[in-house]
């Protein structure tokens, strides 16, 4: 199995490091600025038997389509195209378990589940925000929802909080975790104790939820849109 490699220089990286890409599509190499393309081919050959245990242990691809199991909060979710042209996205239970009934033609299934993935996410990362900052003197100066693969969430220098939509699938722990992390980051722009210590004030359980993520959140990356 081949995979692509992206090659990025860091002049403050001390070492070459290799990464996975989340949802095993390609692999990362980060170098310092004088590492020769013949060093780095060596790096990523000497780790390929790395790669190869790494890759057998993530979950395979899921695509959103009819039939296909997904999670939504937390909780799997069954999905259900309703047979109807018009309508809106609903979660319900169904007399096996939990459903996401899905209007419309099969063929825009995904482009309309995502849609409504995105529209859940922000709404719970809106709602979440705006309880951690009522906490706190800073208020964020915008709210972004992206399909980034390098991180979960960011805080820029202007106040731009940015999180990725799939972090809808996890569960609303989790989810109120991610949005303390970037809301403390209104305060703290790096994670220094200090960091850690607001947003442990602003999560209690920030450890546990963290962990959660870094467990788990291979499986919402191989979520295939």
């Amino acid at each position: 199995m081949s995979l692509p490699v992206k090659v990025v220089e860091n002049d403050r990286a001390k070492r070459i490091t290799l990464r996975i890409v989340p949802g095993g599509d390609g692999l990362k190499v980060t170098t310092p600025g004088h590492v020769g393309d013949d060093e780095i081919e060596a790096f990523v050959e000497r780790n390929r038997n790395w790669v190869a245990s790494r890759l057998a242990r993530m979950p395979g691809k899921i695509s959103l389509e009819a039939g296909a199991t997904i999670p939504y909060l937390g909780v799997e979710h069954k999905i259900v195209p309703t047979g109807k042209l018009r309508g809106v996205v609903e979660a319900r239970m169904g007399a096996d378990g939990a459903e996401l009934h899905v209007p419309g033609d099969e063929n825009t299934l995904s482009r309309r589940l995502v849609t409504w993935l995105k529209q859940e996410a922000r709404r719970e990362l809106n709602e979440a925000v705006a309880r951690h900052v009522a906490h706190i003197n800073v208020r964020p100066k915008q709210i972004r929802i992206t399909d980034t693969t390098s991180r979960w969430g960011s805080c820029s220098t202007t106040r731009t909080l940015s999180f990725s939509w799939r972090i809808i699938m996890a569960p609303p722990e989790v989810l109120n975790y991610l949005a303390a992390h970037e809301v403390a980051h209104l305060k703290e722009m790096n994670h220094s104790d200090r960091f850690w210590k607001l947003t442990r004030q602003l999560c209690p359980d920030t450890d546990q939820q963290k962990n959660w993520l870094r467990q788990n959140g291979a499986k919402l990356h191989a979520v295939s849109v």
